[in-house]
C-alpha cells in the first residue's frame, strides 16, 4: 500500500486536505488521518502538493508525433491533402511503434493518464499501451476505401482487452466516408449497443459541404441514421447549431473540445456557454501534435476558457472549474473509463501530483483557477496510473530509456520526411 498525506486532494466535492491510500491499483481510503492506519509500503509527504485525478485527452492521433512542426501554418483542408495524408502513406508497424511512444512519455509526463487515439496499427499500438501499461482507448478510423465491416472484428478483438485497452465504434468524418460506412456502424452500434465517435463539425467548410450533399449538418445526418442511439460523440463539434446542441444533448453524447488545434487551423471557436446552458456533455483532449503541437492538457483548459471570453466578449465568460472537470472526469466518462473519473475511494489509482511549490502556484488564492491559467506540466511531479508510478520528478519508469525512445523516432521521421 502507499500513502499519501500533507497536503491537497482534489475530490469530487472539492479541494480538501485528506490523505489517499492507494491498495493495488485501487483507491483504498480518502479521508482525514486515522490511528488504525495498516502497513505501508511507501509513504509521500506531500508538503502541501496536490494530488489530481489524471487528465484524460479524449481526441488524439499519438501517431502523428513524427508529423510535430513539420506540417504547419496551413488551413486544414490543405494541411490534411497536402502535408498529412501522403505522409501518413509511408507509416509502417515499426514506425508507428516508435512515434506512439514518444507520444505517451509526454502524456505522461504531462499529468495524462489516459488517451482516447484514433490512427493506424492498432496491434502495434495495443502493445505499447500494455507494455508500458498506459490506459488507452482506440476509436475506428475508418475512411473511404476502407471495408466498413471490420469493425464487428475489431470491436471482438480489442474491446476490454484487459485494464488498459479499449476500442470504441467509429470513422475519421462525414467527408471522408459515404453512407455505406455510416449505415455498417449504425448496424454494429445496434448490435453491440455501442456508442459512436467521429470528428464532427470541425469547420464551416465541412458543415456546409455536408449540408449540400445531405440535405442536413453532420450531426443530424448521423442522429437520423441511429449511430447516437448508445450514445458516443464527437471530436471538434465547433460550427455546431442549436439543433446540433440539442440532439447531442437528447442523446447523452460528448463534445470532445480541441481549442489547441482549433485555433493553429483556424477552424473556430466553439460555443462553450450555448452547450452548457443546453446541458452538452463535454470532454477535452489536444487533438494529434501535427495540429497543437502539443500533448498538453494545461493548455488546453486556458483556451478553452479564454477563447470563450474572446467569443462572448465578455471576460466574465468560461467556466473553470467546469472545464477542469471536463478535463478529469469529462473525459474518463466519455471513454467509458468510469472507474478512473475521480479520487475516492474503489476508484483507480489514476492520480497526478500537482507541485505547489513552483512560483505559478503562488500564492494559492484559487486551486482551480491556478490550475487552468496559470498551470503548465512542469507542475506535473508524478503520475500514477493503476496505482503504479509512471513519471516522478523528471524520471520515466516505463522499462525503457527515454532518450532510446527519441532516437528511433527520430530515425523513422527522417526515413518519412526526408
Amino acid at each position: 500500500m502507499i500513502r499519501f498525506y500533507n497536503g491537497l486532494t482534489l475530490e469530487p466535492s472539492g479541494v480538501t486536505e485528506n490523505e489517499v491510500w492507494v491498495d493495488g491499483t485501487a483507491i483504498s481510503y480518502v479521508g482525514p488521518a486515522r490511528e488504525d492506519m495498516p502497513a505501508f509500503q511507501r509513504q509521500v509527504d506531500l508538503g502541501g502538493d496536490l494530488l489530481i485525478p489524471g487528465f484524460k485527452d479524449a481526441h488524439t492521433h499519438s501517431g502523428m508525433t513524427f508529423l510535430r512542426s513539420a506540417a504547419d501554418d496551413l488551413p486544414l483542408q490543405e494541411w490534411l491533402e497536402k502535408q498529412v495524408f501522403p505522409n501518413e502513406a509511408k507509416l509502417t508497424a515499426e514506425s508507428l511503434t516508435a512515434f506512439v511512444k514518444v507520444a505517451f512519455l509526454e502524456y505522461i509526463a504531462n499529468g495524462i493518464t489516459a488517451c482516447f487515439d484514433m490512427y493506424f496499427f492498432p496491434d502495434q499500438f495495443v502493445q505499447v499501451a500494455k507494455d508500458w501499461g498506459f490506459r488507452a482507448i482506440m476509436c475506428e478510423s475508418l475512411t473511404a476505401g476502407d471495408d466498413p465491416s471490420r469493425v464487428y472484428d475489431r470491436y471482438e478483438k480489442y474491446n476490454n482487452m484487459g485494464p488498459f485497452v479499449g476500442y470504441r465504434l467509429g470513422f475519421h468524418a462525414e467527408y471522408t466516408n459515404g453512407m455505406e460506412t455510416f449505415k455498417t456502424v449504425s448496424e454494429a452500434a445496434h448490435h453491440f449497443k455501442a456508442p459512436v465517435w467521429c470528428h464532427n463539425s470541425e469547420t464551416k467548410r465541412e458543415v456546409d459541404e455536408c449540408i449540400a450533399r445531405h440535405g442536413v449538418t453532420p450531426t443530424r445526418l448521423f442522429d437520423d441514421l441511429g449511430l447516437y442511439d448508445y450514445g458516443g460523440g464527437g471530436y471538434h463539434c465547433v460550427h455546431f447549431t442549436d439543433e446540433d446542441m440539442d440532439i447531442f444533448a437528447r442523446r447523452g453524447a460528448y463534445a470532445v473540445l480541441n481549442a489547441g488545434s482549433n485555433g493553429k487551423l483556424a477552424s473556430g471557436i466553439f460555443r462553450l456557454r450555448e452547450a452548457m446552458e443546453k446541458g452538452v456533455k463535454l470532454a477535452v483532449g489536444t487533438d494529434g501534435p501535427a495540429s497543437n503541437n502539443a500533448l498538453d492538457m494545461f493548455r488546453e483548459m486556458y483556451l478553452i476558457n479564454t477563447y470563450a471570453k474572446l467569443r462572448e466578449e465578455n471576460a466574465a465568460a468560461g467556466d473553470p472549474a467546469r472545464i477542469l472537470d471536463a478535463a478529469v472526469a469529462g473525459g474518463a466518462r466519455a471513454m467509458g473509463l468510469t472507474d478512473c473519473d475521480a479520487i475516492a475511494p474503489g476508484k483507480q489509482a489514476d492520480m497526478v501530483r500537482i507541485d505547489m511549490h513552483r512560483p505559478n502556484m503562488r500564492p494559492v488564492n484559487n486551486v482551480v483557477k491556478n490550475l487552468i491559467y496559470s498551470g503548465d506540466p512542469s507542475n506535473v511531479r508524478m503520475t500514477m496510473i493503476a496505482g503504479k508510478v509512471l513519471y516522478e520528478n523528471g524520471e520515466f519508469h516505463v522499462g525503457e530509456d527515454a532518450e532510446s525512445v527519441y532516437r528511433a523516432a527520430e530515425k523513422h521521421a527522417r526515413a518519412i520526411l526526408g
